[in-house]
């Protein structure tokens, strides 16, 4: 069990809400002034305790996933080029921008392993809430490529093992990171399980995110993407939750929510650009919840992606898990 991983007092009811922790998610080393650092996790850990939410949640532990996880999202010849270009000593990806360095495969295993065990809390009937402070960060990772800082696609693996796992029937990926989840998308492009909603900035990093991106096949009309310009804010994200996701999913009904929190939609963040408050992501964590309330048994775990000013997503997670916490 890792350092971080300590017993809150909240007790586990049903009703509890798990937290995600462990150390060795600050081994995952990305350099000297790179953004996704491992002072992102200081500045949770800070926040949430000024908050009085450790007391107020489940600790879960995070087990390393294994290859078999692995690769119910990801192709055999990805995974082995991340064991490769990490053997190798490699400092990045061979897919591009995404640092890596010895610790990392083994921790990128861990993320997915603690989202892996937030599925099991609320899939268990253990509890109907989690948040997995994990690093690295996943919904740019492909099925055959990782980027944009991740390796493995966290929150799209925890999708699939509760399809498969729990037998669940449909779930439903929430993404407000600034940055469009092109790996997310990618790899639910085609299935019908799946619904992959996304606020994002556009034009902007991936590039990807287009309305017209809907999906193909069995996963046609279960993409739903909203891209807004530069200093977008309550109205338009709240906006498109209210008028555009809270129908889709009355339509859809999914058994498992998501949420690919990233906190780089924040107002002041470095690589953002849109003007959300942590009282704005209070909000919008109420409205997934209603959602989750209304079709999947509360069933809702939330995986961080992005947010790199400190300060900020120490609030922003704190506003989050608090309204997961205390409605």
């Amino acid at each position: 069990m890792g350092a971080d991983a300590r017993e809150g007092n909240a007790g586990a009811d049903g009703r509890a809400v798990g937290l995600v922790r462990h150390a060795e998610y600050r081994k995952h080393l990305t350099g000297f002034g790179h953004p996704e650092r491992p002072e992102r996790l200081d500045a949770i850990d800070a926040a949430l305790a000024r908050a009085g939410l450790h007391e107020e949640t489940v600790a879960l532990d995070a087990p390393l996933a294994d290859d078999d996880y692995l690769l119910a999202c990801h192709t055999p010849a990805y995974l082995a080029l991340v064991k490769e270009d990490i053997a190798r000593g490699a400092r990045e990806l061979s897919t591009g921008d995404t640092s890596v360095c010895s610790a990392s495969l083994a921790v990128a295993r861990r993320a997915a392993g603690g989202v892996r065990a937030a599925v099991d809390f609320v899939c268990g009937g253990k509890g109907r809430r989690a948040f997995c402070a994990v690093r690295p960060p996943g919904h740019h990772a492909a099925a055959s490529a990782g980027m944009g800082f991740c390796v493995f696609n966290n929150v799209a693996l925890g999708a699939r093992y509760a399809l498969r796992a729990h037998k669940a029937a449909r779930a439903a990926i929430i993404d407000w990171d600034i940055h469009h989840g092109n790996g997310t998308q990618d790899i639910f492009y085609e299935d019908g399980a799946v619904f992959y909603f996304s606020t994002h900035r556009s034009p902007w990093y991936p590039g990807t995110g287009a309305p017209g991106e809907t999906g193909a096949g069995k996963g046609k009309g279960l993409i739903l993407n909203k891209p807004f310009g530069a200093g977008a804010g309550r109205g338009e994200i709240l906006g498109a939750f209210n008028g555009a996701l809270v129908p889709a999913m009355r339509a859809f009904k999914p058994e498992i929510v998501f949420i690919s929190a990233g906190f780089d939609s924040r107002v002041d963040d470095p690589l953002g650009g849109f003007t959300l408050t942590d009282e704005d992501f209070a909000d919008l964590t109420r409205v997934v919840l209603q959602i989750a309330d209304a079709y999947a048994g509360g069933r809702v775990v939330s995986v961080l992606e992005g947010g790199y000013g400190l300060e900020g997503l120490g609030l922003a997670v704190a506003a989050h898990v608090g309204a997961m916490v205390r409605g």
